[in-house]
């Protein structure tokens, strides 16, 4: 099942998607609720074509809060390594663990702002897991229980605040630094998921990878970080880069496609 975040006309509103069997397009499903919220959500009869005038999704969630995996792929790390971004060879023993703001988060198809104060913005494509219920001390053999689904993120990082900053709050918490969508989807197969990334029309084979390489996997992710912060519903957990990230220009549309969910796009713009 896939569930979006859209706008008609201005007004915030939620549906599932759903492909229509005689023409093969997908649908947005009108609900009469939240769907990440206490009670039953169920459709109000209304369906509208995705292109459909006055239609665009949003992001799928604005979460409380947003925690994000550095060097969770040993690809990623020595990439970074290699490019003279760290220091350290491979891959950390224990989680880094980082946060964006609620504030940081954009939809598909929006704006990524270069903010002035850096000339290196980097894409890093991700799969997101989004939390469904509340969870607290969660141990791995539960965590899963607690995962309403899974989204395509970018984690949009200013690499030269990055290397500069002892703190990563500018480098990975700026306005538009966390593009997600287009949708969740709550079925996958989260041990095994491919990621891919495209540039301006142009596959970037060097930035593609499949959760089936983390590090520290998404039932520890979620056990290690709900043992010290309360997550709420909605609240997401960036998985970690799988391999190489790159330079973003303006102009640019970065694509993070992951098999089983769907395309984020966006574009570049100088702010």
């Amino acid at each position: 099942m896939r569930i979006a975040r859209f706008s008609l006309n201005g007004t915030p509103r939620y549906a599932f998607v759903q492909q229509d069997q005689n023409d093969g397009k997908d649908y947005l499903v009108e609900l009469d609720g939240y769907p990440l919220g206490a009670g039953a959500v169920k459709p109000t009869g209304q369906r509208y074509a995705l292109d459909a005038d006055g239609i665009r999704l949003l992001a799928p969630v604005i979460p409380s809060k947003i925690f994000g995996l550095a060097k969770n792929y040993e690809a990623h790390a020595q990439f970074m390594h290699e490019a003279g971004h760290s220091d350290v060879a491979h891959a950390p023993e224990d989680m880094w663990i980082f946060t964006k703001p609620s504030t940081s988060v954009i939809g598909p198809d929006d704006p990524i702002v270069i903010p002035p104060c850096s000339n290196d913005m980097n894409f890093e494509p991700e799969v997101a897991v989004v939390i469904g219920r509340m969870a607290k001390n969660v141990s791995e053999l539960e965590a899963m229980d607690y995962v309403l689904g899974y989204t395509c993120v970018n984690d949009v990082t200013l690499r030269d605040l990055q290397g500069k900053d002892p703190m990563w709050t500018r480098a990975k918490g700026f306005d538009t630094s966390c593009p997600l969508g287009p949708w969740i989807q709550t079925e996958l197969d989260w041990s095994d998921a491919k990621i891919s990334f495209s540039l301006n029309g142009e596959d970037v084979p060097e930035a593609s990878g499949t959760t089936a390489n983390l590090i520290h996997s998404i039932p520890q992710q979620i056990a290690a970080i709900s043992s010290f912060s309360t997550l709420l519903p909605g609240d997401v957990i960036m998985t970690g880069t799988p391999n190489a990230s790159g330079h973003l220009a303006p102009g640019d549309e970065p694509v993070v496609h992951i098999e089983g969910i769907g395309s984020l796009r966006n574009v570049v713009v100088k702010g």
